[in-house]
């Protein structure tokens, strides 16, 4: 019997865009609620429990309201939410970190969807932790360049509008607090004693991400170079199919945020020299970055290949 999958909050944009990933399958059901009752919370509770897996494409508050309607206990879940991606017995939806992060997502009943500025920073900076190449409490500094549709339905049309400002034509610095909601995870998934500095930047540019980690060698465990960074993050992801490293030393002199579009792969750029060196997770914000990455969980959780239905 093919499993039931239901889509929670369908009509947003990390919706539309698993279900484009599903339609076309033949290996799963898709449970679909009628458009005049997507907001009868009887009628989600219904979906929810009648499915094998559900994604929760839903602010956090109403994530958390759909899983506690959950009375099925062989219902799944991926929530693709901020709620809970540092909670207790949920799994971090990153598979590629290690083998325990992949055998906790294929066993799991509820499995949180990373962010998608923590993916690229995450990336970058959990392999060399594990190495003992960065230390716990030392202090980070991230740049990322995002499309804006990373900012929902209200972002997309503020920027596709014919009279939009000016402004919006130009890189655009936010978070301005320092206390942009990805934080969280990037620090507990990586096991950080403290929160990087992070600078998000949205672009006039729909999609595509460009994860920028930077780092001073001189602030690395052992005499490092941005060679062996390379090599200790193409060893760390070695014959994984959905993230790669790329060939040390970057042959363009600029990298495009838009390079990965398309596709639910992520790539990672190293450059550098002895003193100092940059990572840069390159990737689809709406692919590796949010979609893509909960319909890879999806299929290892219910037994597919984890590219089944992606672009890789």
């Amino acid at each position: 019997m093919k499993p039931k999958v239901y889509i929670d909050g369908k009509e947003g944009t990390t919706g539309l865009q698993i279900y484009d990933r599903l339609a076309a399958r033949d290996d799963i059901e898709l449970l679909l609620i009628d458009e005049d009752r997507r907001k009868d919370a009887d009628e989600r509770k219904k979906l929810l429990n009648a499915a094998d897996l559900s994604f929760l494409c839903l602010p956090d508050a109403a994530a958390k309201e759909a899983v506690a309607m959950l009375e099925n206990p062989k219902s799944r879940v991926i929530d693709a939410s901020t709620a809970h991606r540092t909670a207790g017995g949920w799994a971090y939806g990153f598979t590629e970190l290690s083998a325990a992060h992949l055998d906790h997502v294929k066993k799991s009943r509820f499995v949180a969807n990373p962010g998608c500025h923590a993916t690229g920073f995450i990336a970058a900076v959990y392999p060399l932790v594990a190495a003992g190449m960065i230390q716990k409490d030392m202090p980070l500094t991230v740049f990322s360049l995002t499309g804006y549709s990373g900012g929902g339905k209200k972002m997309i049309a503020e920027y596709e509008a014919a009279d939009k400002p000016a402004l919006y034509f130009t890189p655009r610095i936010y978070g301005l607090n320092l206390k942009h909601k990805h934080l969280a995870e990037m620090k507990a998934v990586c096991g950080l004693e403290k929160a990087p500095v992070f600078c998000p930047v949205v672009d006039d540019f729909y999609k595509g991400m460009a994860v920028t980690t930077m780092l001073p060698n001189c602030m690395l465990s052992g005499s490092q170079t941005a060679e062996t960074v390379w090599e200790t993050l193409s060893e760390h992801y070695a014959g994984r199919k959905l993230v790669s490293v790329h060939p040390f030393g970057y042959e363009d002199p600029m990298i495009a945020a838009g390079t990965m579009v398309g596709s639910d792969s992520l790539t990672l750029i190293v450059n550098g020299h002895e003193d100092q060196t940059i990572v840069t997770a390159l990737f689809d914000n709406l692919g590796k970055g949010a979609s893509g990455a909960a319909v890879q969980n999806m299929n290892l959780m219910l037994g597919f290949d984890e590219t089944a239905g992606l672009t890789v």
